[in-house]
Protein backbone atom coordinates (compact mmCIF):
# COMPACT_ATOMS: atom_id res chain seq x y z
CA UNK A 1 0.00 0.00 0.00
CA UNK A 2 1.62 3.22 -1.21
CA UNK A 3 -1.11 5.76 -0.22
CA UNK A 4 -2.97 7.09 2.85
CA UNK A 5 -5.80 9.33 1.80
CA UNK A 6 -6.53 11.18 5.34
CA UNK A 7 -9.84 12.99 6.17
CA UNK A 8 -9.66 14.89 9.08
CA UNK A 9 -14.27 15.27 9.79
CA UNK A 10 -16.48 16.98 12.47
CA UNK A 11 -20.09 16.46 12.29
CA UNK A 12 -19.91 16.17 8.22
CA UNK A 13 -21.72 12.94 7.95
CA UNK A 14 -23.77 14.20 5.06
CA UNK A 15 -20.71 15.28 3.03
CA UNK A 16 -18.78 12.13 3.61
CA UNK A 17 -20.31 9.73 1.32
CA UNK A 18 -19.61 11.97 -1.75
CA UNK A 19 -16.03 11.72 -0.92
CA UNK A 20 -16.31 7.95 -0.21
CA UNK A 21 -18.07 7.17 -3.81
CA UNK A 22 -14.99 9.42 -5.32
CA UNK A 23 -12.41 6.87 -3.32
CA UNK A 24 -14.39 3.46 -5.21
CA UNK A 25 -14.05 5.28 -8.20
CA UNK A 26 -10.39 5.53 -8.05
CA UNK A 27 -8.71 4.05 -11.29
CA UNK A 28 -5.75 2.67 -9.07
CA UNK A 29 -6.65 0.98 -5.81
CA UNK A 30 -3.17 1.64 -4.15
CA UNK A 31 -4.61 3.35 -1.12
CA UNK A 32 -6.40 3.35 2.26
CA UNK A 33 -8.80 5.89 3.46
CA UNK A 34 -7.68 7.05 7.22
CA UNK A 35 -10.56 8.90 8.68
CA UNK A 36 -9.76 10.86 12.06
CA UNK A 37 -13.02 11.87 13.54
CA UNK A 38 -12.64 15.20 16.08
CA UNK A 39 -15.08 14.20 18.05
CA UNK A 40 -18.31 13.96 15.92
CA UNK A 41 -21.52 13.42 17.49
CA UNK A 42 -24.12 13.23 14.11
CA UNK A 43 -23.58 9.35 13.58
CA UNK A 44 -20.56 9.66 11.95
CA UNK A 45 -18.52 6.47 13.08
CA UNK A 46 -22.16 4.23 12.35
CA UNK A 47 -21.58 5.99 9.02
CA UNK A 48 -18.23 4.65 8.10
CA UNK A 49 -19.10 1.33 9.97
CA UNK A 50 -21.68 1.31 6.78
CA UNK A 51 -18.90 2.04 4.29
CA UNK A 52 -16.21 -0.66 5.91
CA UNK A 53 -19.32 -3.29 5.42
CA UNK A 54 -19.07 -2.97 1.92
CA UNK A 55 -15.18 -3.98 1.46
CA UNK A 56 -14.73 -1.42 -1.28
CA UNK A 57 -12.02 0.39 0.25
CA UNK A 58 -9.66 -0.01 3.08
CA UNK A 59 -10.60 2.12 6.13
CA UNK A 60 -9.23 2.99 9.07
CA UNK A 61 -11.34 5.13 11.68
CA UNK A 62 -9.79 7.05 14.92
CA UNK A 63 -12.27 8.66 17.02
CA UNK A 64 -11.00 11.45 19.34
CA UNK A 65 -12.37 13.99 21.57
CA UNK A 66 -12.91 16.96 19.89
CA UNK A 67 -9.54 19.30 19.23
CA UNK A 68 -9.80 20.88 15.88
CA UNK A 69 -8.22 20.27 12.73
CA UNK A 70 -4.59 20.38 13.61
CA UNK A 71 -4.37 17.84 16.23
CA UNK A 72 -6.41 15.51 14.22
CA UNK A 73 -3.91 16.13 11.47
CA UNK A 74 -1.13 15.41 13.90
CA UNK A 75 -3.14 12.13 15.10
CA UNK A 76 -3.38 11.35 11.15
CA UNK A 77 0.17 11.52 10.29
CA UNK A 78 1.52 9.39 13.24
CA UNK A 79 -0.88 6.99 12.61
CA UNK A 80 -0.26 6.75 8.91
CA UNK A 81 1.40 3.69 7.61
CA UNK A 82 2.30 4.46 3.96
CA UNK A 83 4.83 6.15 2.07
CA UNK A 84 2.70 8.65 1.15
CA UNK A 85 -0.17 11.11 2.74
CA UNK A 86 -2.69 13.16 1.20
CA UNK A 87 -4.98 14.84 3.22
CA UNK A 88 -9.03 15.40 1.37
CA UNK A 89 -11.47 17.50 3.37
CA UNK A 90 -14.32 15.94 3.86
CA UNK A 91 -16.41 18.58 2.05
CA UNK A 92 -14.19 17.41 -0.66
CA UNK A 93 -13.70 14.93 -3.03
CA UNK A 94 -11.10 13.37 -5.73
CA UNK A 95 -11.10 13.01 -9.06
CA UNK A 96 -11.19 9.66 -10.77
CA UNK A 97 -7.45 9.27 -11.77
CA UNK A 98 -6.12 10.96 -8.76
CA UNK A 99 -4.14 8.69 -7.09
CA UNK A 100 -2.83 7.19 -10.37
CA UNK A 101 -1.96 10.42 -11.35
CA UNK A 102 -0.41 11.34 -8.38
CA UNK A 103 1.62 8.10 -8.27
CA UNK A 104 2.62 8.13 -11.29
CA UNK A 105 5.24 11.23 -10.38
CA UNK A 106 8.91 10.11 -9.63
CA UNK A 107 9.78 11.62 -6.23
CA UNK A 108 13.44 10.17 -6.06
CA UNK A 109 15.05 13.52 -6.35
CA UNK A 110 16.69 14.92 -3.08
CA UNK A 111 14.79 17.20 -0.72
CA UNK A 112 11.54 16.56 -1.95
CA UNK A 113 8.39 16.89 -0.06
CA UNK A 114 5.82 15.72 -2.42
CA UNK A 115 3.81 16.17 -5.19
CA UNK A 116 2.12 19.79 -5.74
CA UNK A 117 -1.18 19.90 -7.76
CA UNK A 118 -4.61 22.05 -8.32
CA UNK A 119 -7.73 21.88 -7.08
CA UNK A 120 -10.79 22.57 -8.81
CA UNK A 121 -14.30 24.08 -8.45
CA UNK A 122 -15.34 20.91 -10.83
CA UNK A 123 -12.99 18.37 -11.87
CA UNK A 124 -12.26 20.69 -15.27
CA UNK A 125 -12.15 24.39 -13.71
CA UNK A 126 -9.29 25.32 -11.51
CA UNK A 127 -10.92 26.82 -8.53
CA UNK A 128 -9.38 30.18 -8.76
CA UNK A 129 -8.84 29.89 -12.66
CA UNK A 130 -4.87 31.01 -12.31
CA UNK A 131 -2.75 28.11 -13.71
CA UNK A 132 0.66 27.11 -12.07
CA UNK A 133 3.43 29.72 -13.77
CA UNK A 134 5.07 28.36 -17.16
CA UNK A 135 8.01 26.44 -17.24
CA UNK A 136 8.12 25.32 -13.24
CA UNK A 137 8.44 21.65 -12.31
CA UNK A 138 9.76 21.82 -9.13
CA UNK A 139 9.24 24.52 -6.37
CA UNK A 140 8.07 25.47 -3.01
CA UNK A 141 4.63 26.29 -2.14
CA UNK A 142 5.47 29.99 -1.39
CA UNK A 143 7.18 30.84 -4.58
CA UNK A 144 4.42 29.93 -6.35
CA UNK A 145 2.51 32.75 -4.60
CA UNK A 146 5.25 34.58 -4.93
CA UNK A 147 5.57 33.92 -8.86
CA UNK A 148 1.74 35.25 -9.02
CA UNK A 149 -0.32 31.74 -8.62
CA UNK A 150 -3.60 32.10 -6.66
CA UNK A 151 -5.99 29.51 -4.90
CA UNK A 152 -5.42 26.21 -3.24
CA UNK A 153 -3.67 23.73 -4.05
CA UNK A 154 -3.81 19.82 -2.62
CA UNK A 155 -0.57 18.51 -2.08
CA UNK A 156 0.44 14.32 -1.65
CA UNK A 157 2.93 14.41 1.38
CA UNK A 158 6.14 12.29 1.36
CA UNK A 159 5.15 10.81 5.11
CA UNK A 160 8.17 10.92 6.23
CA UNK A 161 8.98 14.41 5.31
CA UNK A 162 4.56 15.58 6.56
CA UNK A 163 5.50 14.11 10.15
CA UNK A 164 9.05 15.77 10.70
CA UNK A 165 6.71 18.92 10.71
CA UNK A 166 3.88 18.37 13.38
CA UNK A 167 1.07 21.32 13.67
CA UNK A 168 1.85 23.13 17.48
CA UNK A 169 -0.87 21.97 19.78
CA UNK A 170 -1.83 25.61 21.33
CA UNK A 171 -3.30 25.27 24.39
CA UNK A 172 -7.46 26.75 24.55
CA UNK A 173 -6.97 26.87 20.71
CA UNK A 174 -7.88 24.94 18.05
CA UNK A 175 -6.49 26.07 14.43
CA UNK A 176 -2.96 26.84 12.99
CA UNK A 177 -2.85 28.12 9.58
CA UNK A 178 -1.64 25.38 7.22
CA UNK A 179 1.07 27.69 5.72
CA UNK A 180 2.57 27.99 8.89
CA UNK A 181 4.06 24.58 8.62
CA UNK A 182 4.00 24.82 4.69
CA UNK A 183 6.63 27.45 5.11
CA UNK A 184 8.66 25.75 7.09
CA UNK A 185 8.45 22.64 5.03
CA UNK A 186 9.84 25.01 2.12
CA UNK A 187 12.96 26.31 3.87
CA UNK A 188 13.82 22.61 3.55
CA UNK A 189 12.00 21.07 0.59
CA UNK A 190 10.96 21.43 -2.45
CA UNK A 191 7.56 19.51 -4.70
CA UNK A 192 7.32 18.16 -7.45
CA UNK A 193 4.67 20.56 -9.77
CA UNK A 194 1.93 18.38 -11.26
CA UNK A 195 -0.62 20.55 -13.39
CA UNK A 196 -3.72 18.61 -12.85
CA UNK A 197 -6.89 18.90 -10.91
CA UNK A 198 -6.91 16.23 -7.81
CA UNK A 199 -9.27 17.67 -5.59
CA UNK A 200 -12.61 18.96 -6.08
CA UNK A 201 -14.29 21.65 -3.18
CA UNK A 202 -17.46 23.89 -3.32
CA UNK A 203 -16.67 27.45 -3.40
CA UNK A 204 -18.68 28.64 -0.29
CA UNK A 205 -18.26 32.80 -0.17
CA UNK A 206 -21.20 33.60 2.14
CA UNK A 207 -19.96 34.41 5.65
CA UNK A 208 -16.55 33.69 4.48
CA UNK A 209 -15.20 37.16 6.25
CA UNK A 210 -17.27 36.74 9.27
CA UNK A 211 -15.97 33.11 9.66
CA UNK A 212 -11.98 34.09 9.10
CA UNK A 213 -12.24 36.78 11.47
CA UNK A 214 -13.86 34.90 13.96
CA UNK A 215 -11.10 32.15 13.43
CA UNK A 216 -8.31 34.60 14.02
CA UNK A 217 -9.80 36.12 17.06
CA UNK A 218 -10.50 32.50 18.39
CA UNK A 219 -6.69 31.45 17.29
CA UNK A 220 -4.66 34.58 18.30
CA UNK A 221 -0.86 32.93 19.27
CA UNK A 222 -1.55 31.01 16.69
CA UNK A 223 -1.99 33.87 13.81
CA UNK A 224 0.98 35.96 15.81
CA UNK A 225 3.32 33.42 14.84
CA UNK A 226 2.05 32.87 11.33
CA UNK A 227 2.40 36.77 10.73
CA UNK A 228 5.79 36.72 12.59
CA UNK A 229 7.33 34.31 10.43
CA UNK A 230 5.47 35.12 7.19
CA UNK A 231 6.86 38.67 7.72
CA UNK A 232 10.61 36.87 8.32
CA UNK A 233 10.74 35.04 5.32
CA UNK A 234 8.71 37.57 2.45
CA UNK A 235 11.21 39.33 0.65
CA UNK A 236 10.71 42.99 0.70
CA UNK A 237 7.54 44.53 -0.70
CA UNK A 238 4.46 45.88 0.29
CA UNK A 239 3.31 42.16 1.27
CA UNK A 240 6.05 42.22 3.86
CA UNK A 241 5.01 45.16 5.38
CA UNK A 242 1.94 43.83 5.50
CA UNK A 243 2.60 41.04 7.55
CA UNK A 244 4.75 42.76 9.84
CA UNK A 245 1.81 44.72 11.01
CA UNK A 246 -0.01 41.93 11.26
CA UNK A 247 2.51 40.39 13.37
CA UNK A 248 2.33 43.53 16.14
CA UNK A 249 -1.19 43.37 15.95
CA UNK A 250 -1.36 39.98 17.13
CA UNK A 251 1.30 40.72 19.00
CA UNK A 252 -0.27 43.16 20.97
CA UNK A 253 -3.46 40.68 21.22
CA UNK A 254 -1.84 37.98 22.68
CA UNK A 255 0.67 40.11 25.15
CA UNK A 256 3.82 39.83 23.27
CA UNK A 257 6.58 41.72 23.30
CA UNK A 258 6.96 42.19 19.82
CA UNK A 259 10.20 43.24 19.74
CA UNK A 260 11.61 39.69 21.05
CA UNK A 261 11.55 38.21 17.45
CA UNK A 262 13.80 37.41 14.95
CA UNK A 263 12.68 39.65 12.44
CA UNK A 264 14.37 42.56 12.04
CA UNK A 265 13.91 45.89 14.32
CA UNK A 266 13.37 47.48 11.15
CA UNK A 267 10.53 46.02 10.57
CA UNK A 268 8.99 45.90 13.31
CA UNK A 269 9.19 49.51 13.73
CA UNK A 270 7.32 49.80 10.14
CA UNK A 271 4.66 46.92 11.45
CA UNK A 272 3.79 49.23 14.46
CA UNK A 273 2.83 52.44 12.10
CA UNK A 274 1.41 49.46 9.57
CA UNK A 275 -0.70 48.19 12.09
CA UNK A 276 -2.55 51.06 12.98
CA UNK A 277 -3.83 50.89 9.63
CA UNK A 278 -4.63 47.19 9.08
CA UNK A 279 -8.40 45.87 9.55
CA UNK A 280 -9.31 42.47 9.14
Amino acid sequence: MKLTVFTPTYNRKDLLPRLYESLKRQTCKDFMWLIVDDGSTDGTSELIESFKSENKVIIEYIYRENGGKMRAHNDGVKNCKTPYFLCVDSDDYIVDTAVEDLLSVELSGNKLAGVISHKGKSETELLSDVPFPEGISRTSLYNLYLKGFKGETTIMFVTDVIREFPFPEIENEKYVPEDYIYDKIDAEYEYIVLDKIITVCEIVSEGYTDSVVKLKNNNPVAFYMYYEQRAIITPLSVLKIKYAGFFVKYARKCGKKFFNTKLKKIYVVIGIIASVFINE
